[in-house]
């Protein structure tokens, strides 16, 4: 697991439970968390509160409370580098926001069964393995994120369907 990142996460989430927001570790890093395998993360993907209709309403306005979350990131030294993917910089590290209120429609994973995590008094919501199933095989139809990422879920969603299938 990339520790640093997952302990970033842990820095930001903090700020955020501040504000009355409990964050959803969503991408590579937070798959690690749940399988224990290392998947060579690049960025960080953090999905909070905003518009269920994601992409329809304009960047600006698409997540909850988006002014405020902006002011703790610059506060923490990152900066905003692309508004439209909600996402910041810092020594090379990505963090991009994402709406946590599309995932039933994008994936069919209902809010009230994402699960809450804690650590260091820090409250985040944690995918399981059957709901990363979920939004992998529904990101792998997106044409968009097959070519940003070579394909690479695929791998993901074998290992997942194994998972899921031994549960089971």
């Amino acid at each position: 697991m990339d520790q640093h990142k997952f302990d970033e996460f842990i820095k930001i989430a903090r700020k955020l439970n501040e504000m009355g927001i409990t964050p959803l570790l969503m991408g590579s890093v937070g798959l690690e968390v749940v399988t224990g395998k290392c998947w060579h993360a690049q960025d960080l993907d953090i999905h909070v509160p905003g518009d269920e209709r994601g992409w329809e309403v304009p960047a600006e306005l698409s997540i909850f409370q988006w002014c405020e979350i902006m002011k703790i990131m610059e506060s923490m030294d990152y900066q905003l580098i692309d508004l439209h993917e909600h996402e910041f910089s810092k020594k090379g590290l990505s963090v991009e926001f994402g709406i946590i209120d599309t995932l039933p429609s994008f994936a069919g994973v209902p809010l009230e069964e994402l699960e809450i995590h804690q650590k260091a008094g820090v409250k985040y919501y944690l995918l399981n393995p059957n709901q990363y199933l979920r939004v992998y095989e529904a990101s792998s139809k997106d044409s968009y994120r097959a070519e940003q990422n070579n394909h690479k879920d695929l791998g993901k969603i074998e290992y997942l369907q194994t998972i899921v299938h031994q549960d089971l």
